[in-house]
């Protein structure tokens, strides 16, 4: 009997997706998703998928998102012009207030595509459980009103939630001393959940293809580097904008015990699949000496 190759193939991503699965089941891995992802309804529910994908072949995945294009929308409707000190939101009182309606309401859309795949989710933001505990920032300096920088994280209802069988959907609200709400940066928030949960993975969705040696050059893709050379890198100076607190989180988070962080494109659909489930990602994998034993053995197919 002669099978169809298209059959075979599909056979063989099986194969190839078996010694992950094998390696991270039961394990947590936090995604934080931002960007177009975000924005563009055909790729959202393509992320969230791949999500309950994880889910289902034995993963603890814990989505914590952003929503930084849908905050300034809102504010540009109401009214208000949104402003920003040294690239950094400027939350004054009525800006804060329309931020968390719009977080928790971009919170309930996810939630709601999740449960429609099978799968229960629940949305809490950083003020649930206390989780998030956060201090005023500055920007050099500036006041830019109410914008947190984490200082504390109680897991606990998170472990609660896993417990139960849940997907939790975190949306980076906090509070602080005074419990006054604090809009936080969604990078922040998900490297502070993923130390604080000793997270095995730690997934960026991004509107950029990775780290690139010059980001000129879209040859110069890094697939995979160790946390040491990251640090390199993000010493080196040749990082800009963006990508250079995000990498910088992503070691600190690292350093705290979480084994492998991944930056991909998450305007590619399935991108987050594509990353974590085949040989060769499509995005930059940073990794812990372990997971670089892990990395090697499994090309050279010692499983």
């Amino acid at each position: 009997m002669q099978l169809d190759h298209s059959i075979m193939e599909k056979a063989e991503v099986l194969i190839e997706a078996l010694p992950y699965i094998q390696r991270f089941n039961r394990k947590i891995i936090v995604v934080k998703y931002g960007g177009s992802a975000m924005v563009d309804e055909e790729l959202k529910k393509q992320v969230i998928q791949d999500v309950v994908l994880l889910k289902l072949v034995g993963f603890k995945p814990i989505i914590v998102h952003g929503g930084g294009k849908e905050i300034s929308r809102w504010v540009e409707k109401s009214g208000m012009e949104p402003h920003f000190v040294n690239g950094l939101r400027v939350t004054d009182e009525p800006t804060m207030e329309i931020a968390e309606m719009v977080l928790n309401r971009v919170n309930k859309s996810l939630v709601q595509l999740v449960n429609e795949l099978g799968v229960k989710a629940v949305g809490i933001s950083g003020k649930d459980g206390m989780m998030l505990k956060c201090q005023k920032r500055y920007s050099n300096g500036e006041d830019i009103g109410f914008v947190g920088d984490i200082t504390e994280v109680d897991p606990q209802i998170i472990y609660d939630l896993l417990e139960k069988d849940f997907l939790p959907i975190i949306c980076p609200v906090g509070f602080d001393g005074d419990f006054e709400t604090y809009n936080i940066n969604a990078d922040d928030a998900a490297c502070a959940i993923a130390t604080a949960m000793e997270a095995e993975k730690l997934a960026f969705l991004t509107d950029v293809e990775g780290v690139y040696k010059d980001f000129q050059n879209k040859e110069s893709l890094i697939s995979e580097m160790s946390m040491e050379e990251a640090q390199e890198f993000v010493e080196s100076g040749m990082l800009g904008g963006g990508m250079l607190p995000k990498l910088q989180n992503c070691i600190d988070a690292m350093k705290q015990g979480v084994s492998r962080v991944h930056i991909m494109d998450g305007r590619i659909p399935h991108c987050l699949l594509l990353e974590i489930f085949t040989n060769r990602g499509i995005g930059t994998a940073i990794m812990s000496t372990g997971e670089e034993r892990f990395y090697h053995a499994k090309q050279a197919g010692i499983h």
